[in-house]
């Protein structure tokens, strides 16, 4: 989700829920420790030199059990990290602490925002020798067309 759908969906809700992968959702007592902008310069595997540019938001919670972020709120913090440090519309990259920090992407179901697992990936498979993966084709959906045992072809 690019920083600019984000702020769109905040401006029609009334509170603001984060959904873990596993269905949970992050405590409401949750901040915003950070909004900023991530800008990542790299070489591939395959010898591509890459930019890549994301926002990255931190999530964080404490005891503070009565604390709310409001849509509002966040509107203006994402107004102020634009002014300030000149986001750019990029894709969202969500962090949040499980056993390490987690980073996730972000999604939207309607009604909460969905933290979505990244996954690691070959972006250079043609250079780096990984073949397509062959197509699954189930033999029952395979038309006949080699010719009966009893016709005397074979």
């Amino acid at each position: 989700m690019k920083l600019s759908e984000f702020r769109d969906q905040l401006s029609g809700l009334q509170e603001i829920a984060f959904e873990l992968p596993n269905g949970s959702l992050v405590p409401e007592h949750f901040h915003v420790t950070e909004v900023g902008k991530i800008t990542k310069q790299f070489i591939d595997c395959g010898g591509t030199l890459r930019d890549e540019e994301k926002i990255s938001f931190q999530l964080w919670e404490e005891n503070d059990y009565n604390h709310r972020l409001h849509p509002e709120k966040l509107i203006k913090i994402i107004d102020l990290a634009k002014d300030k440090l000149g986001l750019p519309d990029a894709d969202i990259e969500v962090e949040y602490q499980g056993e390490s920090i987690n980073k996730f992407e972000l999604g939207f179901n309607g009604s909460n925002f969905l933290l979505i697992n990244m996954q690691t990936a070959c972006l250079a498979k043609e250079k780096c020798g990984i073949p397509d993966k062959k197509p699954k084709i189930k033999l029952s959906e395979l038309q006949n067309s080699g010719c009966n045992p009893n016709s005397g072809c074979c």
